[in-house]
């Protein structure tokens, strides 16, 4: 296990009940209790928790989310395609980052990048986003310039949307888009349960080079209620538990369907 992914485990423990002690990581990572002890301190120096004796506390930061970003469900699929996620992100490139649970994960995994992280004079990364708990989140990361798109705030999911966030887009151009559903079928493409979600989504796409919906295999099959009209879905991160037939269907219609963790 690298540092850069022993970092991200550290966080995922803390974002289960806000707080993890040192006994914890040495037993769930296996290692030294100096090396839990060090990693503990490098992330607090970041910001990204709060050190107490013996261990750490998410104090008030940006895991105090609603509720659906701290139920478990489908994390370790979700985790992996956030990690093959960002083996596609090179530094120095410009990225839009939509809202929800997977896109929050890659957040979290780009917050702790070494390569990111590293004395620069220029922003490692610029990230453009709707979701003000991936804006909060990355704020606080001094090489990573973040864009928040404005608009109208839904308060169950965090993101903005509505004019407002069409006429900031429309000033932006990205390296690439990653793009989180509700829903994702070989024939309707993805969806949204939200028309506001959506139509910022299939935005944020349109003006990027290219884009990568982002949904574990528990979406796969389902039909959410707002399509993303004007969005050329073509690429797909998704976790083993896609079925082979699914994962035919997608490619038959031409879309490029990448498996995290095979």
């Amino acid at each position: 296990m690298t540092r850069t992914d022993r970092l991200t485990a550290i966080l995922d423990l803390l974002a289960k009940t806000g707080q993890v002690e040192v006994e914890e990581i040495v037993s769930t990572l296996h290692v030294s209790p100096a090396t839990a002890r060090r990693d503990l301190d490098s992330l607090a120096k970041r910001r990204l928790l709060t050190r107490t004796r013996g261990g750490a506390t998410t104090g008030a930061l940006a895991y105090d989310l609603p509720g659906r970003y701290n139920r478990d469900d489908h994390a370790e699929a979700k985790q992996q395609i956030a990690q093959a996620a960002s083996g596609l992100i090179a530094p120095g490139a410009v990225i839009g980052l939509c809202g929800g649970t997977t896109s929050t994960v890659l957040a979290q995994i780009l917050a702790t990048r070494e390569d990111l992280n590293a004395p620069s004079n220029q922003p490692t990364l610029t990230v453009v986003t709707n979701a003000i708990n991936i804006a909060g989140q990355l704020a606080v990361r001094p090489n990573i310039k973040v864009m928040v798109t404005g608009g109208i705030l839904n308060p169950r999911s965090y993101e903005l949307v509505g004019p407002y966030t069409d006429i900031i887009m429309q000033k932006v151009v990205l390296d690439i888009a990653f793009i989180g559903v509700n829903g994702i079928d070989p024939d309707v493409g993805p969806t949204n349960t939200g028309e506001g979600e959506a139509s910022v989504n299939a935005l944020l796409a349109s003006r990027a080079r290219v884009s990568y919906v982002l949904a574990d295999s528990s979406k796969v099959g389902v039909r959410a209620f707002a399509t993303m009209d004007g969005y050329n879905f073509t690429r797909l991160i998704t976790d083993s538990g896609i079925s082979a037939q699914d994962k035919a269907a997608f490619e038959a219609n031409g879309t490029e369907v990448i498996v995290a963790g095979s």
